[in-house]
């Protein structure tokens, strides 16, 4: 095959109606081009956000002119490919329409051959308003739906959600932790494409059965011809070669050929194996044409095991045959702009998740169906990804137009990502079942009560024909073999009152929000353990460097304009305060606060994390909510905006090491137990030493022993009786360390108070730092008088410590190094810290011990 692609480039846009044309950028939208133009203000300032609602109401328009050579003129065919238009769309060539798009998710083939000339060809796209649009939409169905997160009062569109009528990312139209702008634009590259012959559209490597012996594949080849075809089909990898001969007429066409490789690397999650990658390449071959493409992928078997027991009903994948605990979090879009996002920043998070120790990332269902380096990244890192379709906390139309897109969506996106190993489970939707419960008249979120008995049952006919026939037939058909989850939470497609799920479900996957939403205490995470906790999570502000990249110092207070428009859940901001009065000591001022709202986060977590994987095996997976943010605002994320890590990630990176202590004792109870948590597939034979000390780091008591950490799972590896432990200690002023090492290397180590951080009798602590070299590489040497609980440190430079928001204690000097944050393949690079600043959560608080 000859093929000839071309990027288009070169574009310009204006407002419908307007003179002007003003530079663009593709692939990019209208607000990111109004900005560039200078024509709007920094979208994520202030609150600058309520100042541009008017842009969504414009109709748009962007053009370009194409280059036609005589050399791609020659070809037989000429395609206009278009990989993503944001949303409703007329395509004009040469002023003659060509496609009138309305999914972003979609992507878009036209064949133009007749219509294009050599020479200039001018291509115009007008962008109707996604308002305008829609509103007949909500006129003509006579009712509205639900649609909880959609701030349409913030468009200046009173009660009318029209977020559900659109096939376009729902965060789009505002979320509790994001902002209102609903983009138009060319958000995915557009090109054009001349070939002849036999052109390869698409190579999937189906993985009929894979194990340790043996993988046995099919490579599906499907093509395109512009005349009969005759020749042969090659398929091969590394050191294997499969051929087969084919003849076909013109036109579409699919060829099978079977692959079998013996002994084969399996791709593995991060902690358990290497995630091996094999590049197939194929090619067609005949007398006169020939056509070739390539896919990498991962050999891996991935299932959903979901057995009944005598607790209920198992929730975990299985991963090569193994058993697999999911240990990560929830991501969301990393910029309302998605085209802003660059593969340094999908590299940074994914990177981030595989140095926390997480092996698996939930693709939420109110963003995008993500681009294909974010996939790719995680294939490489062994990141495992539970990924939602774009269907998220609200009900949707089901007339035969929304469904037929909705078919094609599913269909486009299930083949583009099915190649990709670290893709373990396909989801519906996020917490729609849960939130209507049809079958339970009193449960969900009230939404039912809206609505008379027909109507009633219409939505949910609509609802089923989506997420329990389009969505599932999707799965099956063009990714067979992968599993399917209609909704989470959920406990099991039951279409009885058993279906949905609740906090205290045995089976299926679980939501739980009574920490947070219902100001339950977090000794509740203890309490409310699903079989798979697929989110949960509490908010923090960012730190002040990053408040200050959308505030002024007169910002500087909790109830300011600024703060508010930065805090997109309601009651946030009164949450975190009442959190804090319950758990920690009043902090001293505004920047004070902000750095104790992530100690504060940070410990919520990691009750939460504890408490799930220390009831492993009857729970299987913990993704907190969430990874990452969309701008800088305070959220649940434990990485901000700007990709700096909050305590919650350094938190979360101790939490998930793939072998870990957890000192548990509840309160009112007389036990304290130390659990040993392992997700190895080896037992390991450790050594486990437990000092009790006063804050000065005085040894009150000690008792070390000989342990065998069972591989994947937890058990208790000690126990006694916690008053007799602290023998009289007031409890407010001792400290248990734990430590698990194996011959002079420490494995794990955890603190432990017996009280919450405001009746902890902390005395000022002068921490020292000096810089010193560590196996050939710059570290630092941290050592203080007393003990100082939550350090923190902080450089100038974009970077990460090896460790971070950890206890210091007496006379136990701790060294940590510093990595910058580097734009290559190696994200993290060792470096020098310039200039670092410490503080302790002492430092933060009005009302500190005299130091005795």
């Amino acid at each position: 095959m000859n093929l000839n692609k071309m990027l288009i480039q070169d574009w310009t846009f204006r407002e419908v109606g307007r003179q002007e044309w003003l530079p663009a950028k593709v692939p990019g939208c209208v607000h990111t081009d109004l900005l560039h133009n200078g024509q709007i203000r920094d979208p994520f300032y202030g609150t600058n956000e309520h100042d541009l609602q008017w842009i969504d109401k414009k109709d748009w328009e962007y053009k370009t002119v194409i280059e036609v050579t005589e050399e791609m003129y020659a070809e037989q065919q000429l395609d206009l490919v278009f990989e993503g238009l944001d949303t409703y769309a007329n395509v004009y060539l040469n002023e003659t329409q060509v496609l009138s798009a309305d999914n972003m998710f979609r992507s878009w083939r036209i064949k133009v051959k007749s219509l294009l000339k050599m020479g200039s060809n001018t291509l115009r796209i007008v962008f109707r308003s996604p308002i305008q649009e829609d509103l007949p939409k909500l006129e003509a169905l006579g009712y509205p739906l639900p649609a909880t997160n959609d701030q349409s009062e913030v468009g200046g569109l009173g009660e009318k959600k029209l977020s559900i009528f659109a096939r376009k990312a729902p965060y789009h139209y505002g979320w509790d932790w994001g902002p209102r702008f609903v983009t138009s634009g060319i958000w995915r590259p557009v090109s054009l494409e001349a070939w002849s012959g036999v052109r390869i559209s698409d190579v999937f490597i189906r993985q009929d059965e894979v194990s340790a012996p043996l993988a046995r594949l099919t490579a599906q080849v499907t093509f395109e011809t512009d005349a009969s075809f005759s020749g042969i089909l090659t398929v091969k990898t590394e050191d294997s070669r499969w051929s087969k001969e084919l003849q076909v007429s013109a036109g579409k066409h699919t060829a099978e050929l079977p692959l079998d490789i013996e002994q084969p690397k399996l791709w593995w999650s991060r902690g358990l194996g290497e995630p091996h990658l094999y590049t197939f390449k194929a090619e067609l071959k005949g007398a006169q044409t020939s056509a070739e493409a390539s896919v990498r992928t991962g050999l891996r078997s991935a299932k959903l095991i979901r057995k009944k027991d005598q607790e209920g009903t198992s929730f975990y994948i299985e991963l090569n045959g193994t058993p697999v605990f999911a240990k990560g979090a929830n991501h969301i879009p990393n910029d309302s702009f998605q085209t802003e996002v660059t593969t340094e920043r999908y590299r940074h998070e994914i990177a981030s998740a595989a140095e926390s120790n997480m092996n698996m990332l939930r693709v939420w269902g109110g963003g995008i169906y993500e681009e294909a380096a974010f996939y790719e990244l995680c294939d490489e890192y062994g990141m495992m990804v539970w990924q939602d379709f774009m269907f998220a906390c609200s009900m949707y139309p089901g007339d035969p137009t929304f469904l037929e897109s909705v078919k094609l969506e599913a269909e486009d996106n299930v083949v583009r990502l099915r190649n990709h190993p670290s893709i373990v489970l396909w989801c519906g939707n996020n917490e729609i079942d849960t939130a209507w419960s049809h079958y339970d008249e009193h449960g969900g979120w009230g939404w039912k009560k809206d609505y008379s008995a027909a109507q009633r049952e219409r939505i949910w006919k609509d609802y089923e024909a989506i997420f329990h026939e389009v969505l599932p037939k999707a799965v099956s058909s063009y990714a067979p073999g992968m599993d399917y989850w209609p909704s989470s939470p959920m406990v099991s497609l039951t279409g009885d009152i058993s279906q949905h799920a609740h906090s205290s479900t045995t089976s299926g996957d679980i939501h739980y929000w009574g920490v947070w939403h219902n100001t339950e205490p977090f000794s509740n995470y203890e309490v409310h353990v699903g079989r798979f906790m697929s989110e949960y999570g509490f908010q923090s502000f960012p730190e002040p460097r990053t408040v200050r990249t959308y505030a002024e110092e007169s910002d500087m207070e909790l109830e300011s304009k600024v703060m508010l428009a930065h805090q997109k859940n309601g009651a946030g901001n009164r949450l975190i305060k009442s959190y804090m009065d319950q758990y920690m000591n009043e902090p001293k001022d505004f920047e004070a606060f902000l750095h104790m709202s992530q100690m504060l986060q940070a410990d919520a977590m990691k009750t939460a994390i504890e408490a799930h994987r220390r009831r492993m095996p009857y729970c299987m997976g913990t993704l907190y909510w969430q990874m990452n943010d969309c701008w800088p605002v305070a959220s649940w994320a434990g990485m901000d905006y700007l990709g700096r890590w909050k305590a919650l990630q350094y938190t979360a990176k101790r939490c998930f090491r793939d072998l870990s202590l957890i000192v548990h004792h509840q309160e009112g109870e007389q036990r304290l137990e130390v659990y040993g948590v392992s997700d190895l597939r080896e037992e390991t034979a450790g050594h486990l030493e437990l000092c009790l000390m006063d804050l000065q780091g005085n040894v009150l008591w000690r008792d070390q022993l000989d342990i065998l950490v069972q591989a994947q799972q937890s058990s208790i590896l000690y126990e006694i009786d916690a008053a007799e432990l602290l023998s009289g200690q007031e409890a407010g002023r001792v400290v248990l360390q734990a430590e698990l090492k194996q011959q002079d290397m420490l494995l794990d180590s955890k603190t432990f108070y017996f009280v919450h951080d405001r009746d902890l009798q902390l005395e000022q602590s002068e921490i020292s730092v000096t810089a010193i070299t560590e196996n050939g590489q710059p570290a630092y040497r941290l050592e203080c008088r007393t003990l100082a609980r939550h350090v923190w440190l902080t450089t100038e430079q974009e970077g990460i410590f090896s460790d971070n928001d950890f206890d210091l204690v007496p006379g136990q000097p701790k060294v940590v190094t510093f990595s910058r944050r580097s734009e290559g393949a190696a994200p993290f690079e060792p470096a020098s810290a310039r200039e670092i600043q410490v503080l302790s959560m002492v430092d933060c608080i009005q009302t500190v011990s005299p130091v005795r």
